[in-house]
């Protein structure tokens, strides 16, 4: 009988396109589908993972070199910060998804992903950037106590909730759950309560983000917007005849200052301060992130190599402007930089691990001009979009994979799991699904509101297409 059981796990192992155990949350398993059209979310089958031969012909796995996972952009939140901007919502691009109907449940998506990403047991987990969403000091305490594990108080300011999705709040454009479809009444309430992290198991390696140094993701912290953080008061809604630049980038330091110098601008409303909302400088994020994951070092850049097991090197970029705006830079020096770490890794693979792709600003193309004269070099693997997609990028050395993963903030809510093995052809393949997270603590609820954001993932692709989830990227 037990051999009998064995054979059908096995078959349904095959069947579903895995050749070993991925772990709980795979997606090769099962999905999360709309099966009726209606908005609600069901299980439904696995995908089995689609091989991708852009750069190299198709070949049997025969030996495992590293297990590492991925997730990104987790935008863990004060959603009752009143330095925060969601009234801008109404305005549309740029400044569309400053407010989330699942905004106050971050923290709780975050350890749900956790849970599922230990049940796998990688060798090591990346998190590449915007772990935090405004550069809160409260922020970065709760996001590292759930990647620690133990108890995580999400609250801020006095106990409870206070914010636009407050029942009373008459604002149409904010989601109350309290009184609107779909109501939860209680979401707010277990938002805001203590809860428990199971904490990752694994060494994990930090990749800064913007928000993580700048106030919503694109200007520096400064004194007028800590006085507005800490302070007992938040803006509603702006003067009728205020006008908002084209482009939030141009929203620069000195028009945040000017637009502060006099108090807060238009109908404003009481909240409870709390002074753990300051916003941090980045010399402190990047020395509070080091000493979290134990990772070491020095210098106000956040770049570092590490082992993922002894056959892979995986290098981590620094390409965040500290002043403004959340495109991606590269200082003078750290190309140089790269090219002694892809030295130093000798014969071993190499993952390069950035926030913002390197093909997403002019400043990457040296970065890739590099990386295309390495034949170690498998992928480069990012955040920032909130996008699923894999793409290939020939070169002489042989190419490698251009990854990013979609978000923990949006739809669909996912991390991202890597296998690189040895092939019987002696090259190798990059294995990688999607987890989903755990459902405890209403991270599940979460999901389904991502999934009805008119901003969010669905209508806006943002989980791509089946050979950008789970894929054999053969190299």
């Amino acid at each position: 009988m037990r051999r009998a059981l064995l054979l059908l796990g096995l078959a349904f192992l095959v069947g579903c396109g895995a050749s070993h155990s991925e772990g709980g949350g795979s997606t090769i398993a099962a999905t999360w589908i709309d099966r009726h059209g209606s908005g609600e979310l069901v299980r439904g089958p696995g995908e089995k993972p689609v091989s991708r031969t852009d750069l190299s012909p198709r070949s049997r796995p025969v030996k495992q070199l590293a297990l590492f996972a991925q997730f990104t952009d987790a935008h863990v939140r004060d959603e009752e910060s009143p330095a925060r901007v969601p009234f801008l919502d109404r305005y549309g691009s740029p400044f569309n998804s400053t407010f989330r109907p699942q905004e106050a449940l971050s923290p709780q998506v975050l350890a749900g992903t956790v849970g599922a990403i230990d049940r796998f047991h990688p060798q090591s987990v990346i998190e590449t950037g915007d772990l935090i969403d405004n550069a809160q000091r409260n922020e970065l305490t709760q996001a590292l106590s759930v990647l620690r594990g133990g108890t995580v108080d999400p609250n801020s300011g006095a106990p409870g909730y206070s914010g636009v999705q407050s029942p009373g709040d008459p604002d149409p454009l904010f989601y109350r759950p309290g009184v609107d479809a779909p109501t939860e009444p209680a979401l707010l309430a277990t938002a805001e309560r203590d809860f428990h992290s199971p904490g990752l198991d694994a060494p994990w390696f930090p990749v800064l983000g913007n928000h993580d140094v700048l106030a919503q993701g694109e200007v520096a912290p400064t004194p007028a917007i800590d006085a507005v953080a800490v302070g007992s008061r938040r803006v509603t809604e702006l003067p009728p005849d205020f006008s908002l630049p084209a482009d939030a980038a141009s929203f620069a330091r000195q028009e945040v200052a000017t637009l502060l110098a006099h108090g807060l601008p238009g109908r404003t409303a009481h909240t409870p301060p709390d002074p753990g909302r300051r916003l941090m400088p980045a010399d402190e994020v990047v020395s509070r992130l080091r000493a979290a994951s134990r990772i070491g070092g020095s210098g106000p850049l956040l770049r570092y190599s590490f082992d993922i097991g002894p056959s892979v090197r995986g290098i981590v970029l620094d390409t965040i402007d500290r002043l403004q705006g959340s495109a991606g830079v590269l200082r003078p020096g750290q190309v140089t930089w790269l090219g002694r770490q892809l030295r130093a890794a000798g014969s071993r693979y190499v993952v390069v691990f950035t926030h913002q792709p390197l093909t997403s600003y002019p400043a990457g193309a040296s970065a890739l001009s590099l990386l295309d004269q390495d034949s170690h070099v498998v992928a480069v693997v990012s955040g920032d979009t909130h996008k699923n997609r894999i793409l290939p990028r020939h070169s002489p050395a042989g190419g490698y994979w251009l990854i990013t993963t979609s978000s923990l903030t949006d739809y669909p809510q996912q991390a991202r799991a890597f296998r690189l093995s040895r092939t019987a052809n002696g090259h190798v393949v990059l294995e990688t699904w999607m987890i989903d997270h755990d459902d405890a603590d209403m991270a599940g609820v979460a999901r389904e509101l991502s999934y009805l954001d008119v901003q969010g993932g669905r209508p806006l692709g943002f989980a791509g297409r089946t050979s950008d989830r789970n894929a054999l990227l053969y190299r």
